[in-house]
């Protein structure tokens, strides 16, 4: 009532008092003050039904602005939300709380959504998972976003820690790409692909968990994805159908040439990993990539993981050994050896960890790690104590992603420009 009188633009009522709020206004609210009734739901998102309801319900209690916040027990939830927005004929704020419904505070204008929160910096925020008012404006450019705007976004879990949201709008920002590229924390990739299959969400990167169920979830896959067995990167093509490609063996192979030729003498005519011994940590999407691309490039590659049983399934794939990473602490057949980590182990925040002892590194005279956050891992810090060429998962990170955004828009990509914002931003 105060804040009424001391003309504010909003007074913000939760719906339970709403009715109540309104017999002591009695018809008395100032002309150039808006009412938004509130509806607060901390367990779940109910039916579109029950919400279209409750719509019709805070509407009633003589509110200018409908307001519903629900909580997402996964993400697909966030899709009824969606369906709100755009049904609703008044002004309406609907938003999904904590990690998996994030998309709902950036997406919100897409559908007609009449505002989101933003904090005021990283910290302050009044709910889980809001993010910071800069990172709305600069990051996800939301005052662009309409109609018309295309979704893109990196589905995986976890997937807060991705750095994929500040490279690929800025690159789609440069080229002049209506797009917005966001976050999908993503339990069951089938039911989240079933649900968002609009023309809109045009493309998505896929990592740690979901690269090789990626495979079974696309339409078509592209022939070299499909040998690797695993998928990080989807395309809606105009018929609907989703294609998969593999943008990481590419990156990552590249990366580990071209940091070899810049620190040894290499024949130009061959790559430097052929005939060489080269050992991948792990036996997911990413270690499928990296084992397949140093195959095709002549390498001998063996493979290690943590459970031997997928360790061997790859092994036999590729047509090498199979490794518990307890065996690799004593493997050394050879000097000049090359080891990549495809595992988590390591990446933000558990920054103490390794794959590997620095003791057992010193065989390897050249090591690449795939995490890049942080940019030197533990990892990468002790093989270069050791005296190897060390490669940073930065420079797949990069490769990849220029592939991916070449794949989503059609376009080639601002190369100099993505990189600078690796190096720069992230």
């Amino acid at each position: 009532m105060l804040a009424m009188e001391l003309g504010a633009e909003y007074v913000d009522i939760e719906f339970k008092v709403a009715d109540k709020f309104m017999r002591l206004l009695s018809g008395k609210k100032p002309e150039n003050c808006k009412l938004i009734v509130s509806s607060h739901n901390y367990e779940n998102t109910p039916s579109v039904e029950e919400l279209a309801n409750l719509v019709a319900q805070i509407q009633a209690t003589g509110a200018d602005i409908v307001k519903i916040a629900t909580t997402a027990t996964e993400i697909v939830d966030v899709a009824r939300m969606f369906q709100i927005l755009v049904q609703c004929q008044v002004p309406i704020i609907g938003l999904v709380m904590n990690d998996r419904g994030f998309i709902s505070r950036v997406l919100c204008p897409k559908y007609g959504g009449y505002l989101t929160f933003g904090s005021l910096e990283k910290g302050k925020e009044s709910a889980a998972a809001q993010p910071t008012v800069a990172d709305l404006i600069n990051v996800y450019s939301i005052k662009q976003i309409g109609p018309d705007t295309r979704v893109f976004g990196i589905i995986g879990k976890p997937v807060g820690h991705s750095k994929s949201p500040i490279l690929h709008n800025e690159a789609f920002r440069s080229v002049g790409f209506n797009a917005v590229y966001v976050p999908f924390l993503v339990d069951d990739l089938a039911k989240f692909l079933n649900t968002y299959s609009s023309p809109d969400f045009a493309g998505f990167s896929c990592t740690i968990p979901h690269k090789e169920a990626a495979v079974r979830c696309c339409d078509e896959v592209d022939p070299i994805a499909r040998d690797i067995g695993a998928v990080n990167t989807m395309v809606r093509r105009s018929d609907g159908k989703l294609v998969g490609y593999n943008t990481d063996y590419v990156g990552a192979i590249s990366a580990i040439e071209d940091g070899i030729r810049a620190s040894q003498p290499t024949d130009p005519s061959t790559s430097p990993l052929a005939g060489r011994l080269f050992v991948v940590i792990g036996a997911g999407g990413a270690g499928k990539a990296l084992a397949y691309g140093a195959k095709e490039k002549g390498a001998r590659v063996v493979i290690a993981n943590r459970t031997f049983a997928r360790a061997q399934e790859l092994a036999n794939l590729i047509g090498g050994p199979a490794l518990t990473l307890a065996d690799l602490e004593n493997y050394h057949p050879e000097e000049g050896m090359i080891l990549a980590n495809t595992t988590a182990i390591g990446m933000h925040p558990n920054v103490n960890e390794t794959p590997l002892s620095k003791q057992a590194l010193k065989s390897y005279a050249v090591v690449f790690d795939a995490v890049y956050t942080p940019k030197e891992t533990r990892l990468l810090r002790e093989a270069a104590e050791c005296g190897a060429t060390v490669v940073s998962g930065l420079e797949m990170f990069i490769r990849q992603a220029m592939g991916q955004f070449e794949h989503f828009t059609g376009m080639p990509a601002p190369d100099r420009l993505m990189r600078d914002i690796v190096l720069t931003k992230t």
